[in-house]
């Protein structure tokens, strides 16, 4: 597969990875539907990791790979259908990418480790498995579950939701590098070919 066709790809796969993770992170705002007063609402949702992390910083370089792959055309460094550096600014907003995939995935293991702000019974909302030793997890004890009484499921849908942005990021992240690699074959290798007539 030539680099053009490659950088296609990966951009096709990007976009809608990329909108997944922005409706992900904006279903944290509203558990089991809830509107939720903003005090009330677990802090590392605040850090937009689906949204700016997975999302807008995936979204740009997603399109500047389809412009970069043009008509699956191999001259990339030369060719007819976009400016030389065309794949090499590909390169850089694949760095870009990289970095919010990366970046999702470290605010989502913190919200999946850390685990939700919730109401325990007595009216105030606290963060119940915060100080929890790693084996001591509440995502290893699911009968620990229990102790938060607000929102109704709250346990659930924040693990649901981050384990979800956290396998977007990874693959966003992954994705990602490929181009970076796959830019820099392009600008460097590509063929000066032009099509013929």
């Amino acid at each position: 597969m030539c680099t053009g066709k490659c950088s296609k790809c990966i951009g096709i796969t990007l976009l809608p990875l990329a909108a997944c993770a922005i409706v992900s992170n904006l279903l944290l705002y509203f558990p089991n539907g809830q509107v939720l007063q903003l005090s009330e609402i677990t802090d590392l949702v605040w850090f937009f990791n689906g949204i700016v992390g997975a999302g807008i910083l995936v979204i740009l370089p997603a399109f500047m790979m389809l412009g970069a792959g043009g008509a699956g055309c191999c001259a990339n460094r030369c060719g007819v259908s976009f400016p030389p550096f065309q794949m090499l600014l590909s390169v850089i907003l694949a760095v870009l990418g990289f970095a919010g995939g990366v970046y999702c995935v470290v605010i989502s293991s913190l919200g999946l480790i850390g685990g939700p702000l919730c109401d325990t019974g007595d009216g105030e909302y606290v963060y119940p498995f915060r100080n929890d030793t790693l084996q001591d997890n509440y995502l290893f004890n699911q009968t620990t579950w229990s102790i938060c009484k607000e929102p109704e499921n709250i346990i659930l849908w924040n693990v649901v939701l981050f384990s979800i942005l956290l396998v977007i990021g990874v693959i966003e992240a992954v994705l990602c590098f490929i181009q970076v690699i796959n830019g820099l074959t392009g600008f460097i290798c590509g063929t000066c070919m032009r099509r013929r007539k």
